[in-house]
């Protein structure tokens, strides 16, 4: 276990509450492999019991050889009506294998009268039998006081009976829950430091959710005051506004505040860990995440990127390489020729922001964007952009279109999109038809069909999405007296083995601004196919 603190992880129990995240079995087991890898203590897995997929969890996931974590099971303290040995619920704790067991309880009187409407002095003594029963079966048992700050500040000699309680009986760490959420950081510095003077003998931990966007510096907070067990889930997910972000505060902890929680080397593998989280859960990625999220070190304003150039640390942080996330630098019509630089050099071109190709690609990337192209959300696109205009390392033509088409018909009532293309590929002429469900699918499978033969691995591709955003006209435009001339934008990502990319196309017809990014597309695949195989053998 970490020397100086203790990882909790809660994203397959409480994170799961989610409304956007539904998990499997298979999902869950996944996901405590991957928390394994970055190194966490405990990987709480559900509530024994209460669904198929978590009984299901506790039992499969013993037939797989953890390196490190722990697997914890999550219950409640015992009914009032009931004894301890009596209860199903912790009797559905001891049973289902785990080496860990952590029971909420109420810790606000109020909750204690209002919500389980039984007397305070009951639910104490509930508290303590639960904990006390558990110990005499599992070596580790926490406890988590729920709805404890709200409870302290109500009734603070209630509050704190609900912890002396349970760690009098044995608890292994007593939980100080936010559970509302609503606890500023600085209250819960000074809650945390009183308890801990008055049980200078137990260990606290937090756990805290995000109503009011204050979670991860309440958890900080906590730490700061003498709290040594952080509960939290991966990417901020759970209940309403979610949970205390475990990717914002490991890279605080062992960055910021020289607190070790993870093992040597595992940090760098936030980032894949949290992409990976996003991708079992079926939820798309933060881009504005801090630390691990794709904007986290993307830079935009020319000011900006003029400074980074020089000294990255002027505008970031940390260095993106500690946390497995990298920099970013945006081409925009606000960029600058220093964006265009600082791109350049990523490519092995070593160019000066007064060189003629730099201030002639700014001017045409201004004047794209005037017309609707959003190469910031298209990195592939500008890529290409850069390289063709680099006589250098140019873009080689890997096939010329000729002509396409694409009719939309009904069959039998459900519409069927056709496209034809007649593309020259190497001296030979390509003409291929295909069928689709619309009429980018339709272009694609048609492309594919006619390029296969002469680069086979765009097999290996597929368009993973697909989106379009219609842009106003030209108010100055005659022509655009309806509003149907407007510009249409279209950006496409695709993805292969090794990752994925994202392509733009802009023109008033959708079919057009549809090619423009699907052959952008393709155009990439192939081209960074040639130049990884020449760079592998050394050519």
């Amino acid at each position: 276990m970490s020397a100086s603190m203790t990882l909790y992880d809660t994203t397959l129990r409480d994170g799961a509450q989610c409304e956007d995240v539904q998990l499997t079995t298979p999902d869950k087991i996944k996901i405590a492999l991957k928390l394994d890898e970055l190194g966490v203590d405990y990987i709480e897995g559900g509530w024994p019991g209460a669904s198929p997929v978590d009984t299901d969890f506790f039992r499969d996931i013993q037939n797989y050889g953890l390196e490190r974590a722990r697997v914890a099971a999550f219950g409640s303290t015992h009914h009032p009506a009931h004894t301890a040995e009596a209860d199903p619920t912790l009797r559905a704790l001891i049973s289902c294998g785990a080496p860990a067991l952590t029971i909420f309880g109420k810790s606000s009187e109020r909750h204690a009268r209002d919500a389980l409407r039984v007397e305070p002095a009951r639910n104490l003594d509930v508290i303590r039998d639960s904990v006390a029963f558990l110990r005499r079966h599992a070596e580790t048992v926490f406890f988590d006081a729920e709805h404890f700050f709200d409870g302290w500040r109500e009734n603070a000699d209630y509050a704190f009976a609900a912890l002396r309680h349970a760690h009098e009986a044995g608890a292994s760490a007593l939980v100080l829950c936010d559970t509302n959420g609503g606890t500023l950081p600085g209250d819960i510095a000074a809650i945390v430091a009183e308890v801990a003077r008055r049980l200078p003998g137990a260990v606290l931990g937090i756990h805290a959710h995000n109503d009011c966007d204050m979670a991860v510096a309440a958890s900080i907070a906590a730490v700061q005051a003498g709290a040594a067990h952080i509960q939290g889930t991966i990417n901020g997910v759970g209940e309403r506004c979610g949970n205390a972000n475990l990717c914002s505060i490991i890279p605080v902890l062992e960055l910021k505040l020289n607190r070790p929680c993870l093992p040597e080397g595992r940090l760098a593998s936030l980032s894949a860990v949290s992409r990976y989280v996003s991708e079992v859960a079926n939820m798309s990625p933060f881009s504005r995440q801090p630390f691990v999220g794709r904007s986290a070190f993307a830079h935009k304003g020319g000011v900006h990127v003029s400074a980074v150039n020089r000294d990255s640390t002027l505008y970031e942080h940390i260095a993106p390489e500690l946390v497995g996330n990298g920099q970013r630098v945006l081409i925009t019509e606000l960029g600058g020729r220093s964006n265009i630089v600082s791109l350049a050099r990523r490519f092995g071109f070593h160019l000066d922001k007064d060189e003629p190709v730099v201030k002639g690609l700014s001017n045409e990337l201004k004047k794209k964007a005037s017309l609707g192209y959003d190469y910031a959300a298209a990195e592939a696109s500008v890529e290409l952009l850069l390289l063709r205009k680099m006589a250098r390392r140019g873009v080689r033509e890997f096939f010329r279109l000729q002509r396409l088409r694409v009719v939309e018909t009904k069959s039998g009532g459900a519409p069927l999109a056709e496209a034809t293309v007649m593309v020259e590929v190497e001296g030979v002429v390509e003409h291929t038809a295909a069928t689709g469900h619309g009429p980018v699918n339709a272009l694609d499978n048609a492309l594919r069909k006619a390029l296969l033969p002469f680069y086979p691995r765009l097999a290996e591709m597929s368009l993973r999405d697909f989106k379009v955003r219609v842009l106003p006209g030209n108010p100055d435009d005659a022509a655009n007296t309806t509003g149907t001339a407007s510009v249409t934008r279209v950006l496409i990502e695709s993805a292969d083995k090794s990752g994925s990319w994202v392509t733009v196309g802009v023109d008033h017809d959708i079919i057009e601004a549809s090619w423009q990014a699907l052959a952008d597309s393709v155009t990439y695949k192939l081209y960074r196919d040639e130049w990884l195989d020449h760079s592998m053998s050394g050519d």
